[in-house]
């Protein structure tokens, strides 16, 4: 790789942002880049308390709160057919994979903080108690 592949210009955004179409001729700065896999199989946690949109929207927070509680495990990415990426698919409830489910959260709803330079975890302005009433999106919901 060249150097000039890795010195692209890019603006921090939360997950799920529009993102302008990105000049495909534009060198990458991987630097900045995040596979799945370092998403999935990761935390998800709460911040155990309501918060409005106009405060969420410009939410930001690095590593895990010590408020936040751990509520689940990210099982998978969800993307439309346009590439883009609408939401997670979240195992919550249940102790020991025993009575839990997985519900989609809409990107709207989640916040990337990364932990170090290669750990993340998500973080939702949603209760656990609201994911639980949410719909199931086991394996037959995607059919």
């Amino acid at each position: 790789m060249d150097d000039s592949a890795s010195t692209m210009e890019s603006s921090a955004t939360t997950m799920g942002d529009a993102e302008p179409a990105m000049d495909a001729d534009a060198p990458l700065d991987y630097a900045q880049l995040i596979r799945s896999r370092d998403i999935t199989g990761g935390e998800i946690y709460t911040i155990n308390g309501p918060m409005d949109d106009d405060t969420w929207g410009n939410w930001d927070y690095e590593g895990v709160g010590p408020d936040w509680n751990d509520i689940g495990e990210i099982e998978d990415i969800v993307l439309e057919r346009s590439g883009q990426m609408v939401g997670v698919v979240a195992e919550v409830g249940g102790f020991l994979d025993i009575g839990d489910k997985h519900v989609l959260i809409r990107m709207d709803d989640v916040r990337l903080s990364a932990v170090d330079d290669e750990t993340y975890v998500l973080v939702t302005r949603k209760t656990e108690e609201e994911l639980e009433q949410m719909e199931a999106v086991d394996e037959g919901w995607w059919d």
